[in-house]
């Protein structure tokens, strides 16, 4: 069979070039449309269920969040296994599917029995899915550099500026912000004035939530010209809460200041983020979502990071913490040095023992279209080009190149011993 496959190939060679040129032309297009990533993704096909009820015990969390939610979630189809997490204020379940299932397939049905579950959690109990990436989805972390502000203000650029222009990335899941207080309004409140102005601790938190709220109207028609009418009630003060009235005693109006002191303070943090030993920082993590080239979309945040770069405030500059693509790029290095490295060994020592180019030539050609077609064969099974598959790729030339040269010293002794 082989011999006929040979005579077929002399006789037709402009087929022969013609399916060369073919599979050359897909194996470039195939380099050029393979996910590139640093290391393979092996992680189990989840979606990840939290739940945030701050103040709470990990006891209570497990009881009242955690049972509920895993108990509810067992009869979702293709689940391997459910695994769960309790810690203070915080809840995350784990939804393991099979290898084969759609991942998004797999957070619809979740979505689906979560509106089932969510009857049986404590009021305002809200549970959320987590990002649709991977736990290798973390391709980017950056930091903060402002020598000049303070962690609080750092952090609120985080998550109301730089975070949002980060998000609108093709292939970009989430950003999640670290470091830093996030601010907010803090009442505390002296429990010896409470007692004595005889005011409940409900009322005070129901008076400030109800202060705190804008509200519509109606239009109103003067003159030929609509006026919309509405009320602006929204805290943007101290001072706005300080003069919250609480009560009224002898026509004198009890407010917030009388009983409590208001400050701007941070979130209760269980945790910092430190930097080589040069303190406390701000940054944000960028998680790629499911499936997506991570050489890619790294790209595309640090072409987006330049465009959010203008709109900083003075002093405040982005410092790269962890780039996954100088990994990429040394593994796609590595593959490139060993194929130009076997090439030129190739043609050395073919053309010192045979002194015959075109033998040379022969090899070359098919150590370059073996790579190729390696490629093609990657993206139909959708494997990504990681430091895995391209050493795989590095050591299948090295057996090959041993084949090509045998058979090729072979062909030439063959043709000359006809020849003589």
């Amino acid at each position: 069979m082989i011999s006929n496959l040979i005579k077929w190939a002399l006789k037709n060679r402009m087929v022969v070039l013609l399916i060369a040129a073919g599979v050359t032309a897909y194996g470039i297009y195939s380099v050029n449309n393979t996910k590139v990533d640093a290391i393979p993704d092996l992680s189990e096909n989840q979606v990840i269920i939290f739940t945030e009820w701050m103040g709470r015990s990990p006891q209570i969390m497990e009881d009242q969040v955690t049972y509920p939610l895993v108990s509810n979630l067992q009869g979702i189809p293709k689940i391997k296994n459910i695994r769960a997490n309790s810690m203070f204020g915080m809840s995350f379940v784990f939804v393991i599917f099979e290898d084969d299932v759609d991942i998004y397939w797999a957070r619809t049905r979740v979505l689906e029995r979560l509106n089932y579950a969510q009857r049986l959690l404590p009021q305002n109990v809200v549970p959320t899915l987590g990002p649709d990436g991977t736990g290798l989805g973390h391709i980017f972390w950056y930091t903060l550099d402002a020598p000049s502000h303070d962690l609080g203000e750092l952090r609120a650029l985080q998550d109301w500026y730089i975070k949002f222009a980060l998000q609108t990335v093709s292939g970009v899941s989430e950003v999640a912000s670290f470091g830093g207080f996030q601010k907010q309004y803090q009442i505390v409140i002296d429990p010896h004035k409470l007692t004595y102005y005889n005011i409940p601790l409900m009322d005070v938190i129901e008076k400030v939530r109800a202060n705190n709220n804008d509200v519509g109207g109606r239009k109103f028609e003067m003159a030929d010209m609509g006026y919309i009418i509405r009320g602006i009630g929204y805290i943007t003060q101290i001072k706005d809460i300080e003069e919250i009235p609480l009560i009224t005693q002898g026509s004198v109006p009890i407010r917030i200041k009388d009983i409590a002191t208001v400050q701007m303070g941070g979130e209760l943090r269980l945790g910092i983020i430190e930097e080589n030993g040069e303190g406390e920082k701000v940054g944000g993590i960028v998680i790629m979502r499911y499936g997506e080239n991570a050489k890619n979309v790294i790209d595309k945040v640090k072409e987006k990071i330049k465009d959010v770069e203008k709109g900083l405030p003075p002093g405040v500059k982005f410092h790269v913490a962890y780039d996954r693509s100088d990994l990429i790029q040394a593994t796609i290095e590595t593959l490139k040095k060993a194929v130009i490295e076997e090439i030129i060994v190739v043609a050395i020592v073919l053309f010192i023992f045979l002194l015959h180019v075109r033998s040379a030539l022969v090899v070359i050609i098919t150590i370059l279209m073996s790579v190729l077609i390696s490629f093609i064969m990657m993206d139909w099974f959708n494997v990504s080009s990681n430091i895995m598959s391209l050493a795989g790729v590095a050591l299948a030339i090295g057996d090959l190149v041993d084949a090509g040269i045998v058979m090729v010293e072979n062909a030439v002794k063959s043709i000359s011993d006809d020849t003589d």
